[in-house]
């Protein structure tokens, strides 16, 4: 995986340092890599490796405004503070994960006040239920597969509440094991920064030993894509080259994407994945659904 992404980019950037060819080169995160030789007359294209990417990730965008206003992502991040203090401590020069849910917290603009009560909660300072971390299954329509990563302090009623969700849109919760077989672990990294452009994108990638590097759902902004255990080491080199990382998590990726290729399909899909992802509880939603592109356009 990471061999590959090494090999694209030094092939392109061999070709490019030669003077005497002239190349036009396209480079697009969701089509792959596209070298074109025009006085040879050869085209040669290199498919992007990253899978998880789905193509409806403007709606996503859209509805991340949306949950803005609600205050959806202030309720988020404190979550996610809680339990970074409560698995490594307080202090963020200590503890990586804490010091990007603060970053992160702190890029939306969540107030000073909500970040420090989370982390005396987190610490256990505020006393109060315990939060706990917990990934539920489940099949959504046409055999979809779902994970939903929740944070929460009473797991029977976590249970009984997504029960519900899946059951009134088309799905039906799954036992552990039953569908988490079907994605891979990784870890996530994401910064804002004006003015990268791809290229210089993949050069950090590689500087920074990500394997792979995308963009992300706002502008500005660029996920990197590690192995879980070089997440650290890839946050910390990322912050050495002057970026704030804004977060930083494991995330869980399709092995094989199930393609949906008809409309009403894509909406009853689109459907409970939205009501999984405004789940209270909820702090992240994998599926290994994607939407075809005629599709998604149909849906607008």
């Amino acid at each position: 995986y990471s061999f590959f992404r090494i090999c694209q980019h030094i092939f392109l950037n061999l070709f490019l340092i030669t003077d005497s060819v002239p190349i036009i080169k396209h480079f697009s995160v969701s089509d792959g890599l596209t070298v074109v030789l025009p006085f040879q007359g050869v085209k040669t294209v290199l498919n992007n490796s990253m899978s998880g990417h789905n193509k409806w990730s403007k709606i996503k965008y859209v509805k991340a405004k949306e949950d803005a206003k609600k205050g959806k992502v202030f309720a988020r991040f404190a979550h996610e503070i809680m339990l970074a203090a409560k698995s490594g401590g307080g202090d963020p020069d200590l503890n990586p994960r804490l010091r990007a849910a603060i970053d992160g917290a702190k890029a939306v603009s969540t107030p000073k006040e909500n970040i420090e009560r989370a982390i005396k909660k987190g610490t256990g300072e505020l006393g109060g239920a315990t939060i706990q971390e917990i990934t539920y299954e489940g099949y959504g329509p046409s055999g979809t597969a779902f994970l939903i990563e929740v944070a929460t302090d009473n797991t029977n009623r976590s249970a009984s509440e997504l029960r519900t969700l899946f059951t009134k849109n088309g799905g039906s919760i799954g036992t552990p094991g039953s569908v988490a077989y079907q994605f891979e672990r990784k870890g996530e990294a994401r910064i804002m920064a004006e003015g990268l452009t791809e290229d210089s994108a993949m050069d950090l990638a590689l500087e920074c030993g990500a394997d792979d590097v995308e963009q992300g759902d706002s502008d500005n902004e660029w996920v990197f894509v590690t192995s879980p255990t070089e997440l650290n080491n890839v946050c910390a080199a990322l912050r050495e080259a002057g970026h704030t990382v804004i977060s930083m998590k494991l995330i869980s990726v399709a092995q094989n994407a199930s393609v949906i290729n008809d409309l009403e399909t894509a909406k009853a899909a689109l459907r409970l994945y939205e009501a999984l992802d405004d789940y209270d509880d909820a702090l992240n939603v994998f599926s290994n659904f994607d939407v075809a592109e005629e599709i998604l356009e149909q849906l607008g």
